[in-house]
């Protein structure tokens, strides 16, 4: 399912416009991404957890060639499912 089909989906379930409910899953979108990047966790109970996560430095390998590189610590954004959510997954 893409974008546009969840938004659809939404507004069929909800009543409400396709364009109030683009508006409203772009502003939460926004603001999940920028809870996260500002190292806040964003718990949707049910649903699950998204987070900052630290990768370390380490060492990796250049496909094309094979040689040895070394990739940065960075920080990712992770998302843990909640237990309602696996099982609804699972059923």
């Amino acid at each position: 399912m893409n974008r546009a089909e969840l938004v659809a989906k939404i507004a069929e379930e909800t009543q409400m416009t396709q364009k109030q409910v683009d508006t409203m899953l772009a502003s939460f979108i926004e603001v999940v991404k920028n809870s996260v990047k500002a190292g806040e966790k964003v718990t949707l109970t049910g649903f699950g957890t998204f987070e900052k996560r630290h990768r370390k430095e380490r060492e990796g390998r250049n496909p094309q060639n094979g040689q040895k590189i070394q990739i940065p610590a960075c920080d990712v954004p992770g998302f843990s499912p909640g237990k309602q959510f696996k099982e609804a997954v699972n059923s």
